[in-house]
C-alpha cells in the first residue's frame, strides 16, 4: 500500500472540490482551507472522521473495498481515478457497473471536423454510439436505422456490411474485445443479452469465443468492396477515451490513391446529418 501517495491524493482531490459543487452548504465568511473540510468529506462517504483523517495523513489502516469506493462517490472520482485510488491503496480494481455508452461532447465535435475521414466511435460492447456522415456511407445508409452493434452486423448479419478482407480477422477481434467487456461489467444487462443472442444465434462466435483471443487496439488496414466506389484499401487507427472505455475508429486512404479518391466522392455525395 503506497500510504504516503494515497494520503496526497485525497488531500488534492478535496482541495480542488468546492462544497456547491456537491450540494453542500456555504456559510458566509473566508473559509479556512480550500475546497471540502474533512469533516464534509467524511460525511459524504459516510465514515467517521477520524477514519478519514488518519487516511490523509498516511496512518490509516489499509481501506477496504467498500471505503475506496465510498470515497470515489464522495470526491467525485473519475474511473481513471478510482481505479488509481484502488491501485494506491493495493487492492484489485473490482470492474465497473455498466458500460458508457454517451458520446462525450468533445468526442462528437471531433467526428465532425473530419469529413474526408470515416469515424466511428464504439462503446465497450462494440456499440457505434456515434459517427459522421462518411462513416454512414462506409458502413451502409441503414446505420442509423438499423443495428449500430457491430458485432451482431457482423456474427448475426443484422445490417449492411459491405464485403471486406478482413472480415475474419475482424470476428476476433469482436470477441477479443467483448470478453474484455464481460469481465469488466458482469452485470450489464445489455452486454449480457447481447452475448445470449450471439451465442444462441452464431456458431461461429462461439468457437472463437472458446479460443480466448487476445487483441489491442491499434492499426490494421482493409479492402472493403463498396457498391458505389469499388474497392477501397482502407487504414483503420483507434483513439482510446479510456475513462469511457471507447474507441474512436478513423478511417483513411493513403494520399493520392484510389482510394483515396473514393472516399471524396463519398464525402462530397454525403447528405449533411448531425453526429449523434
Amino acid at each position: 500500500m503506497a500510504r504516503q501517495e494515497l494520503a496526497r491524493f485525497l488531500r488534492d482531490r478535496r482541495a480542488s472540490l468546492r462544497p456547491q459543487e456537491l450540494g453542500l452548504p456555504v456559510t458566509d465568511g473566508q473559509r479556512r482551507t480550500p475546497g471540502l473540510r474533512r469533516e464534509e468529506v467524511a460525511g459524504l462517504a459516510h465514515m467517521s472522521v477520524d477514519y478519514y483523517t488518519r487516511l490523509e495523513q498516511a496512518r490509516g489502516p489499509r481501506p477496504s473495498a467498500r471505503i475506496l469506493d465510498a470515497l470515489a462517490q464522495a470526491l467525485r472520482l473519475t474511473p481513471a481515478e478510482r481505479s488509481h485510488v484502488f491501485r494506491l491503496a493495493g487492492s484489485v480494481v473490482p470492474p465497473g457497473g455498466t458500460a458508457v455508452r454517451p458520446v462525450r461532447p468533445q468526442v462528437a465535435r471531433l467526428l465532425e471536423r473530419l469529413p474526408e475521414t470515416g469515424a466511428i466511435v464504439t462503446d465497450a460492447a462494440y456499440g457505434i454510439v456515434a459517427w459522421n456522415p462518411l462513416a454512414q456511407a462506409l458502413f451502409g445508409g441503414d446505420l442509423g436505422a438499423g443495428t449500430t452493434n457491430l458485432a451482431r452486423r457482423r456474427f448475426l448479419g443484422q445490417g449492411r456490411m459491405y464485403e471486406s478482407s478482413s472480415a475474419e480477422e475482424f470476428g476476433h477481434i469482436v470477441v477479443a474485445r467483448l470478453r474484455r467487456a464481460a469481465d469488466r461489467y458482469p452485470n450489464d444487462p445489455q452486454l449480457a443479452t447481447l452475448l445470449a443472442e450471439l451465442r444462441a444465434g452464431s456458431e461461429e462466435f462461439g468457437r472463437i469465443w472458446e479460443t480466448r483471443p487476445v487483441h489491442a487496439p491499434g492499426h490494421r488496414a482493409k479492402n472493403l468492396d463498396h457498391p458505389r466506389v469499388g474497392r477501397l484499401r482502407l487504414n483503420c487507427d483507434v483513439l482510446l477515451v479510456p475513462e469511457d472505455d471507447q474507441e474512436v475508429v478513423l478511417m483513411t486512404a493513403d494520399p493520392g490513391s484510389p482510394a483515396e479518391r473514393g472516399l471524396r466522392a463519398l464525402a462530397s455525395a454525403a447528405s449533411v446529418h448531425p453526429v449523434r
